[in-house]
This record gives C-alpha cells, structure tokens and sequence, in this order.
C-alpha cells in the first residue's frame, strides 16, 4: 500500500529531528535500526521484512552505504534502517562509526541486535555495548535452523533474563519467528515490555566518576544524548572520544546525525508483514 502522511506526527519533535538526519519520515510513525556483526542474516532479516522497498545512499559524509526500507506492523509504519555490519562499536572503523554515531545521537525508537544462533559468545560483545546506549533494545537470535544442524541449543529466554531485553528466536531467511520479532519491538517501543538492560556497574568509585564525568559533558555541551556512554568511553581511555570532547568536535558530530544532506523518499510503497 502507499503510505500517506502519518496523522499528527508531521510536527512532533522526533519527525523533525531525524528529518534533520536525513531521514524523511513524515510517512512513518516509528523508526527501528537494525545491527549486528556481519554474516548474522542481518540483511536477510532486512530483506525479509521491506521486500523490494528499499532505498540506498551514503550516510552524511561517508562513503559507507546506508540501507532503509520500510514495512507496516498492526497499522503503525515503521522506518527500517539497516547499520553496517560490524563487531564493535568503539569506532576502529568507518563502519563502526557509523553505527555507533546512528544509535548514539540518532536515537532510534528500538534498536535490533541480529546475532548467530551458532557463535552467540562471538556476537554478545556488540549486544552488550549496544546495551550501554540504549534501553530500547531486541536481540534476534538469527540462525536457529543452523543451531540445532548442528546440535547447539541457545535458551532465549534464559539469554533475555540475563541481558535484561527481549532475546527473540528467528529463521530470517524463511520467517519463522519474524511476526514475534515484530510483536515484541512493537511492545519495546510502547513500553508494554520493559526493558532494564545489562550494563557495568563497577565500584562505587567508578559509578562516582562515571557521575562527575557524565554532568561536566552535559554542561559543555548542553543536549548531547548519552553522556554516561561518553563519560565511559573516557574513563576507559578511547581516544577518538576524548579528542572529540577537547576539540569540541562532540557538536559536528551530533550536528552531522541532523543534516539534510541525503534525502530518500518521502513516499514509499510498504508491502511489509501486517
């Protein structure tokens, strides 16, 4: 179906916002990004829920290729936005970058780590450190045909205790699974499901750092999102974040999520699952 103006969201201060970032959404209630490490089915997942409703183009001064598509959950439109495939987010790479800078200033309404039903342990660096971002988070278990070929056996639901987020079982490549997956973001996105995810809690000494640290990043730059993340990343010693407070270069790249330099469609035909 063609998807006309969202109802009394044109002016809501999230359209605006990722309008700035290049993502046009004044025919979409809800955007969703999708991550995980590369050949977890991710673009399978992506394919499998937007169809041929795809669009590309190069995220605002990089020459990583971005992916959005859309798809149309129980009357509600959802913007789909595929993040390059990466192990990390601590930024040793463009690709990295990209993904962390989206879920980190973008601040999409839920965040789905894909991960390999077979190398779980492999893809838990990436969920965790996106846990450290945000609240608003799924964790697909992709792969799960292939898991249990090959005699693995993954426990989602002790997995999504221990994580604190829903951990859901897929098959992207055939669907199975997909129509909870979808459910249980819905529901993550309301709030019906709350998440409390697991993120480092150290010594009170640390938590009293992490506290000073997060405050002084928040006067110097007054808006900025997640500045616990940030005050993290300093006190672990990341360059790239450091310099990036000193410089002030924190703002360009806020700012560089809100531009307008690549605008997709502003209508789409969504076929996506009902």
């Amino acid at each position: 179906m063609t998807i006309h103006n969202t109802s009394g969201c044109e002016g809501c201060p999230m359209t605006a916002q990722l309008e700035q970032m290049g993502l046009k959404l004044d025919k979409f209630d809800r955007i969703v990004a999708l991550a995980g490490n590369p050949n977890t089915g991710k673009s399978t997942l992506f394919n499998t829920l937007t169809g041929l409703n795809q669009h590309t183009g190069n995220w605002p001064g990089k020459t990583v290729t971005r992916a959005e598509g859309g798809y149309v959950f129980q009357n509600v439109r959802y913007k789909l936005i595929d993040l390059p495939g990466t192990y990390s987010l601590l930024s040793a790479s463009q690709d990295e970058e990209v993904a962390r800078n989206f879920i980190l200033f973008g601040q999409p309404d839920c965040t789905v780590v894909v991960t390999d039903a077979t190398a779980l342990e492999r893809n838990l660096n990436l969920v965790l450190q996106v846990l450290e971002i945000t609240e608003k988070v799924v964790v697909a278990v992709n792969l799960m045909d292939e898991a249990k070929r090959k005699g693995i056996q993954v426990d989602t639901r002790s997995l999504a205790r221990d994580l604190g987020v829903p951990a859901i079982p897929i098959i992207a490549r055939n669907g199975e699974g997909v129509q909870t997956l979808l459910s249980t973001i819905a529901s993550v996105i309301s709030g019906e499901i709350a998440t409390k995810p697991l993120r480092v809690k150290g010594s009170a000494q640390f938590q009293s750092a992490v506290n000073s640290l997060s405050e002084e990043i928040k006067k110097l730059f007054p808006g900025v999102p997640n500045a616990r993340w940030l005050a993290i990343r300093l006190l672990d010693g990341d360059v790239r974040v450091k310099e990036a407070i000193q410089s002030g270069e924190i703002n360009d790249l806020v700012n560089s999520q809100r531009r307008s330099d690549v605008q997709f469609s502003s209508r789409m035909a969504v076929e996506g699952r009902q």
